[in-house]
């Protein structure tokens, strides 16, 4: 049996008309009508009643024609699995989280050089939470993260290896008056709680700073009145007054100078030293995937964890 017959006997159930359904399988009639008298020879059974002047199938044509359908499906989604693994064999896939993924993804591959940055690169962006979880389902061979030695990424670190890329810090940062002074510091709390921008738990730098600041901000009358997995947001509510917030200096960088809006909302004291690493699993990855490894090996020494 031709598969070509069962997208025929489709064509003959939606049209009900041979004629138009030869038009629709872009095929004479002859070699249509020839084409569904093979499947009914191969099925041993009628598949059409030619025997009124309105065609319709047969009970044996419904019960093929439901089978062609399934086929028909199946097929199509095994084309689509199919092309995905093509795809992930061709493809470096990363999971980073939002904040690497704006501020410092685009930049880091090209200095990788032309190799890497020419390479077929697909980036997943999402909170720390899912980035663990498209590494956990090996949906991405490598994940792109901050890192402190107080916040545990939840990961079997045994199974994966890491090496570090840079170093950043979180800073408290708040918007600024006319004289260039924080509307909001810490370092000057009062009894009056001072607004906080916070991280959400579900987000890797959120982890980092409950881990590190906790109890250091138990004595700050801080009272939270946002919270996001999302640096830029914070950064921009900080930008209009609204409070403070930790973010990357890296992000606040481009508000922080004379003509910015940003201002240090506490001494040094209250950063937070962080790394930036890229981690993937210790077992063989794809072709592709081990050449962009070797690539940051070239100019990264990776770290045994």
């Amino acid at each position: 049996m031709e598969t070509a017959w069962l997208a025929d006997l489709q064509a003959l159930a939606e049209t009900l008309n041979f004629s138009r359904a030869a038009e629709k399988r872009h095929i004479t009639q002859p070699a249509f009508g020839r084409r569904i008298k093979s499947l009914e020879d191969w099925c041993g059974s009628d598949l059409v009643d030619r025997s009124t002047h309105r065609l319709k199938l047969t009970p044996a044509g419904e019960a093929m024609l439901e089978a062609a359908n399934d086929i028909a499906a199946r097929l199509e989604r095994a084309s689509r699995d199919l092309a995905q693994m093509r795809a992930a064999t061709s493809t470096v896939t990363f999971a980073a989280t939002h904040a690497l993924s704006f501020i410092f993804f685009p930049g880091w591959i090209q200095r990788m050089g032309h190799e890497a940055s020419t390479m077929p690169i697909r980036l997943l962006s999402d909170n720390m939470n899912e980035c663990e979880r498209i590494m956990t389902e090996g949906r991405a061979q490598f994940l792109l993260c901050h890192d402190h030695q107080n916040s545990r990424i939840r990961l079997d670190m045994n199974a994966y290896r890491h090496v570090e890329l840079a170093t950043d810090r979180l800073i408290p940062v708040s918007g600024r008056d006319r004289n260039g002074r924080a509307l909001h510091s810490i370092s000057e709390a009062s009894d009056r709680a001072v607004p906080h921008l916070a991280f959400e738990e579900t987000s890797g730098m959120g982890r980092i700073l409950s881990s590190t600041l906790s109890s250091s901000t138990d004595r700050l009358p801080l009272s939270t009145v946002f919270t996001s997995h999302l640096a830029m947001a914070l950064k921009a509510l900080a930008v209009e007054g609204k409070g403070v917030t930790w973010i990357p200096e890296s992000l606040a960088a481009d508000e922080m100078g004379p003509a910015g809006r940003l201002a240090p909302a506490g001494s040094a004291d209250w950063a937070v030293d962080v790394k930036i690493v890229l981690i993937r699993p210790r077992a063989r990855m794809t072709d592709i995937a081990e050449s962009f490894w070797s690539l940051v090996q070239e100019q990264y020494r990776p770290s045994g964890r």
